[in-house]
């Protein structure tokens, strides 16, 4: 019989049934029932002491631990058995958590006990979110920049940040008239980027920094730090000057090549032997080069007559060729000539697209000014008369036919002219044309 109301109950150490033990101990004494935890509405976060933000859903595992956490210490003196969330409202600012916990008690009697302890959830604004609300909040940038006048590289590489979802931390993306400035509220976040943007693209990167201020007392220091981040000035469709040490480096390549895209490398095609090569960024720091022409400069061209052509014996020390192009002999003649006779010959390495009266892009050697230091020393008859890019396509049909689009970063720009909606135009056609670059891209159904 229980030893203080006399019901029969199972042979217990305590001599006790359930209801009288519970009376005489509470093994919930000292642990807190109430709490607080102090939640950042902007970025939706919340706090795990003494410094710590970190992201949570509701009713998450995360979550659960944080809770607790802030009652460690009291839990100590018992053994938890289970935990668990009871549902509340979203918006009522109160979190219950649902605690099982045991303790052995009198004459080694074991007592299991379920308890609830509530959570005030209060508001408080972390402090990334406070350096956002101030003006001068920014602690490192990132200046990303490439000396050209095509945007294709930073299409492509925008299409890469919101794929690795690398845009996240940003406090802010300003867009200037010759490349892109990222804003954080840390160095390694900013340096996290940096390390990106050597992997993606083709680059050089220099780091400085500017002392705002010093505590002399504490000897803290307050930096902010500024990464410039120059991106190799070649395009794809670009024609490229070699240095003789360079091509000699790749195979012995003509000097004069085609670039057809820019990844983590530079890829170059030779289009007399359809020789392809890759130069990474160290290569090209090393042995630079420039353009030659810029995209406005393209001519369009008219092709008369084209062969194709065996494959050229390969000579000592060549390199590999591409299997996706055809090596080619045209004849072609300028759409603004056509009451002329003047033709020009050249060889091609488009030979599996073109055929006789096709319409194609390409840029006239034959009459202009090269002014480049590695062109101007080649023997002439070793330059080409013309250099054919890409065949041209009917432009407002291939819109028309397209069912896609692409997500864009949103970001600080006075807006779109019509020579940028033009590139970017330019830039789609290059995603529909080319595999390589299209795998790495997120395309959306429009």
């Amino acid at each position: 019989l229980c030893c203080q109301c006399g019901v029969p109950v199972p042979p217990n150490p305590a001599n006790m049934c359930v209801g009288c033990l519970r009376a005489q101990v509470d093994i919930t004494e000292g642990i807190p029932k109430q709490g607080t935890l102090h939640f950042c509405k902007q970025c939706e976060r919340y706090l795990q002491p003494p410094g710590t933000w970190i992201q949570c859903t509701l009713e998450s595992r995360e979550l659960l631990a944080l809770c607790l956490k802030k009652m460690k210490a009291s839990l100590s003196r018992v053994r938890l058995i289970d935990a668990g969330f009871i549902w509340t409202e979203p918006h009522s600012k109160r979190l219950k958590l649902k605690l099982t916990v045991q303790k052995e008690v009198i004459n080694g009697a074991v007592l299991q006990q379920v308890f609830v302890v509530e959570y005030i959830v209060q508001p408080q604004m972390c402090e990334d979110c406070h350096r956002i609300e101030a003006k001068d909040f920014w602690k490192a940038v990132v200046q990303v920049r490439q000396k050209t006048l095509h945007k294709k590289t930073f299409y492509y590489l925008e299409q890469l940040i919101l794929k690795h979802k690398l845009h996240q931390n940003t406090l802010r993306i300003k867009e200037i008239h010759d490349g892109l400035d990222f804003y954080y509220s840390s160095k390694q976040q900013a340096q996290k980027m940096v390390d990106f943007l050597q992997c993606t693209v083709p680059s050089r990167c220099k780091a400085s920094q500017r002392l705002m201020s010093h505590d002399i007392h504490s000897n803290v220091y307050n930096y902010k730090s500024t990464f410039s981040v120059e991106i190799v000035p070649i395009c794809k469709d670009s024609v490229v000057c070699l240095s003789p040490k360079l091509a000699q480096s790749l195979g012995n390549m003509s000097q004069i090549c085609v670039c057809i895209r820019v990844t983590s490398t530079i890829h170059l095609i030779d289009p007399s032997t359809l020789q392809i090569a890759e130069i990474d960024g160290n290569t090209y720091w090393r042995h630079p080069f420039n353009s030659l022409f810029h995209p406005k400069q393209l001519e369009e061209f008219i092709v008369m007559d084209i062969n194709r052509v065996q494959e050229k014996k390969k000579v000592a020390g060549a390199g590999p060729r591409s299997n996706k192009h055809t090596l080619a002999e045209a004849w072609v003649r300028k759409t603004s000539e056509l009451n002329t006779d003047h033709q020009y010959f050249c060889c091609t390495h488009l030979g599996h697209i073109l055929n006789p009266g096709d319409l194609v892009w390409g840029f006239d050697l034959a009459n202009c000014n090269l002014n480049d230091e590695f062109a101007n020393k080649m023997n002439p008859h070793n330059i080409p008369d013309v250099v054919l890019i890409k065949k041209s396509y009917d432009r407002t049909k291939r819109q028309h036919r397209r069912n896609w689009k692409l997500k864009q970063l949103e970001r600080d720009r006075e807006g779109m002219d019509t020579d940028d909606e033009r590139q970017y135009q330019d830039f789609l056609e290059d995603l529909e044309e080319d595999e390589a670059i299209r795998k790495n891209v997120n395309i959306y159904r429009s």
